[in-house]
């Protein structure tokens, strides 16, 4: 069961006294054999749960560098389909590690709330975050994933108040991700104390693990952010990996970044004791 992979790596961090790393690439950047590669690496280097990005042509969340890098997959006609396909292609190896979709509303709905969810489950998709998608919003949707038992994972930041992260955290599960910083992804720096209480309080409200992301980029940032929340997300800095790849011609590069960056981050997060 999907969910239950998401929940037993979180309770194998906390037996380990330890922060999960989620680790996020695009899929199809900067191509879709690549990707692959690159999720295999991430995974044998550390990563716990990996978040495959679905590119999409008019994203809000997204800051410069996985904006090129959903471009890039476009412009090889990266589908949402495909990037399905990437996971199911991963599934055939891996039963373990968790794999969230993360992407916007409108390709899912494109393909239709339950042709998506059944396709996502054949894939082996444990949970989305579906960025555009409010909760006011997504009661069709939860409704075709309660069928195949896939999480909606929701976000939270740091304007959120404890009212409406009741209504937040109404009818997710997985995990909730916070949003560390007022911005796009790979915008500046989170101050991790400044942003404990809010973690804290959605931690409660939810009774979800919490995993802390966008403003993320390397090991010590990292470990700061682990002391704090139940687990650390890392994007632009991996897909920084693709795009200089893309740049070289050389696409190895693309999993061999990754990978290095995923056991600089992994062991840098080992070392912080969790009560």
């Amino acid at each position: 069961m999907p969910t239950s992979r998401i929940t037993a790596r979180f309770d194998k961090a906390k037996a380990e006294h330890r922060a999960v790393l989620v680790a996020y690439l695009m899929g199809g950047d900067p191509d879709l054999e690549t990707s692959f590669d690159a999720m295999c690496a991430l995974r044998d280097n550390g990563a716990d749960i990996i978040e495959l990005g679905a590119p999409f042509t008019d994203p809000m969340a997204d800051g410069p560098a996985i904006q090129r890098a959903g471009l890039r997959a476009l412009a090889r006609h990266t589908t949402l389909v495909d990037v399905l396909g990437l996971a199911a292609r991963f599934r055939e190896t891996d039963q373990e590690t968790p794999l969230i979709l993360m992407g916007y509303a409108n390709p899912v709905h494109s393909l239709g709330y339950a042709a998506f969810a059944e396709a996502a489950h054949a894939a082996g998709i444990d949970g989305t975050i579906l960025v555009d998608l409010p909760p006011e919003e997504d009661s069709e949707l939860r409704a075709e994933y309660a069928r195949h038992d896939i999480s909606v994972i929701r976000l939270a930041t740091p304007t959120t108040h404890e009212a409406r992260m009741a209504k937040v955290a109404e009818g997710a599960s997985g995990f909730i991700y916070f949003v560390a910083v007022t911005g796009v992804t790979g915008a500046g720096s989170a101050d991790p104390q400044a942003i404990a209480g809010n973690v804290e309080m959605v931690r409660r409200v939810s009774g979800l693990p919490v995993c802390v992301g966008f403003g993320v980029k390397n090991g010590a940032q990292a470990v700061e952010m682990a002391k704090i929340a139940d687990g650390v997300v890392v994007g632009s800095a991996f897909v920084e990996h693709a795009q200089s790849a893309h740049e070289s011609g050389d696409h190895s590069e693309a999993p061999r970044g990754m990978g290095a960056l995923a056991g600089e981050l992994s062991a840098a997060m080992a070392a912080v004791a969790k009560a």
